[in-house]
């Protein structure tokens, strides 16, 4: 492989594996913070909730940027602003902490737009391809940070604010991969129609837009409250801590996986409601028979995980291959991630008041079920071939 291409595949991966780290890695921390910080536990839940909202607030920041700078400028800008973020929210004071999460979490979202059109610009015959190793980068990073982070603090002895600085350092290291492309890309404003226009009227927005928020819906839940769900029923916490990080490890290989395969056929209906209909059997089995035997967790877990991390990544796929040129698909990544992350914000929320109303897991699980339900049928619409401007008349 020439250096060029070894670079540019290289920055793209290491851009990829960047965000995660700085919300995954929050949660091993969280009781460390609050105690140095003097939070309380809703303020500290606060900070993961402020990022999440974050990544749907400010997506549209994006195209408006890429349409100024390119994309390829726009990826290496999103990159440094959270090298800045990291840093920033491990200085003292709690301003420093919620406005550096903040502003690392904007800098995800820039970047969470960018990546689909960043496939499609430089890898527009391999789309499949490089959606699925993209995408099983994100959720590696995250089920890397959530398992590193702590033993890499005792290792180092630097405490959580050496911790949160540390994440800057995959961040200038992609930095510097992804310079060359950003330097020899686009300069100015680019020309052309706005695309937004088309996207916005074109129903395969709003079927993959459904598809990427309900699936967000469902997975940020569990990434609240799967721990919790496991401990409620009879389970260790450490072992119900074990469940989370083998479903995240499994999301892995079905996020490099299934585009690859999905992203050969003409439709990727089948894909889409294969990997809902395992979501599916993930969330009976925890509302059904959670502990009925010692492996029935881990079988559950290993279940979920794959139709998670398959439904994750079909949407990704899904933004990429239903609009035509590298614009629309960031215009469409816009609309999809920046609604999508919005909706999956109310969801931890929503299933802690249901738990703390109803008093169980039973009445949440259901509606997991029925929100699941909903995604099985906007992936069904978002999974058919289409493309925006066929779709919109």
């Amino acid at each position: 492989m020439p250096l060029r291409s070894a670079l540019l595949v290289a920055g793209f991966v290491l851009a990829a594996l960047n965000l995660r780290p700085a919300i995954a890695g929050i949660s091993p921390l969280l009781d460390e913070i609050m105690n140095d910080v003097g939070l309380t536990p809703a303020a500290g839940g606060g900070i993961t909730t402020v990022m999440v909202v974050c990544l749907g607030v400010f997506g549209p920041i994006a195209p408006l940027l890429a349409r100024r700078i390119g994309l390829d400028r726009t990826l290496l800008a999103g990159l440094l602003v959270l090298a800045a973020g990291v840093v920033l929210r491990g200085l003292d004071g709690i301003p420093a902490l919620y406005v550096g999460s903040a502003i690392a979490a904007t800098a995800i979202a820039v970047m969470n737009v960018a990546m689909p059109g960043i496939t499609k610009q430089y890898f527009p015959d391999r789309v499949n391809l490089m959606t699925g190793v993209y995408s099983s980068a994100i959720v590696g990073g995250a089920a890397t940070a959530s398992a590193l982070v702590i033993p890499v603090e005792h290792a180092t002895g630097y405490g959580w604010r050496g911790m949160s600085a540390l994440m800057a350092v995959p961040a200038l290291l992609a930095a510097l991969l992804w310079l060359p492309q950003a330097l020899r890309g686009q300069a100015g404003p680019q020309g052309g129609p706005r695309p937004f226009g088309v996207v916005l009227r074109s129903r395969v927005t709003w079927y993959v837009t459904a598809l990427m928020g309900l699936q967000s819906f469902t997975f940020y839940v569990l990434l609240a409250w799967l721990p919790t769900i496991f401990h409620d029923a009879g389970l260790p916490a450490d072992q119900a801590g074990y469940l989370l990080s083998v479903t995240n490890l499994v999301q892995v290989g079905a996020t490099l996986g299934v585009p690859i395969l999905a992203g050969r056929r003409p439709s990727q209906v089948p894909f889409v409601i294969g990997a809902g209909l395992l979501t599916v059997a993930g969330y009976l089995g925890m509302l059904l028979a959670p502990v009925a035997a010692p492996w029935l967790p881990w079988l559950w877990m290993v279940v979920l995980g794959v139709g998670q991390g398959a439904s994750f990544a079909l949407a990704l796929l899904l933004i990429a291959l239903r609009a035509p040129d590298p614009a629309s698909v960031t215009a469409l990544s816009s609309v999809a991630q920046s609604v999508g992350y919005a909706v999956a914000a109310l969801g931890p929320v929503l299933f802690g008041l249901l738990r703390q109303v109803s008093g169980g897991w039973t009445v949440p699980l259901l509606t997991g079920l029925g929100v699941l339900g909903a995604q099985l049928l906007a992936g069904w619409f978002a999974g058919r071939p289409a493309t925006l401007g066929k779709a919109y008349r």
